[in-house]
């Protein structure tokens, strides 16, 4: 069985494409950088983070702090494994390990 994703690239390489292609644009040949309207997870997660600065800390807080991080996490996560190029699926890793990294304080 192959995914969407494994038919889209064959498609890409049939057409004789480049590593720019394959790193940039979707599988209809449009340039794919940042999407319009963004994901749902995504303005979650920016929602929750403003939200954080005009909470007092308390429990009301940590739990905006808990839905930012699931929030974000979900966007890198759907981006790392499902993102349309390359460029995507690579801004899906960074902001995943940077996520934990910030979590766990490694910075």
């Amino acid at each position: 069985m192959t995914s969407q994703t494994d038919s889209d690239l064959q498609k890409m390489e049939a057409k004789g494409t480049t590593l720019f292609d394959r790193t940039f644009r979707d599988s209809e040949g449009n340039i794919v950088i940042i999407q319009m309207p963004p994901n749902l997870p995504i303005l979650v997660g920016i929602g929750a983070i403003i939200l954080q600065f005009v909470l007092p800390s308390g429990k009301l807080q940590t739990g905006a702090d808990l839905i930012a991080y699931g929030a974000l996490f979900t966007w890198a996560w759907l981006e790392l494994f499902e993102g349309v190029n390359y460029f995507r699926r690579a801004l899906g890793l960074v902001a995943l390990v940077t996520l934990v990294a910030l979590k766990l304080r490694l910075y």
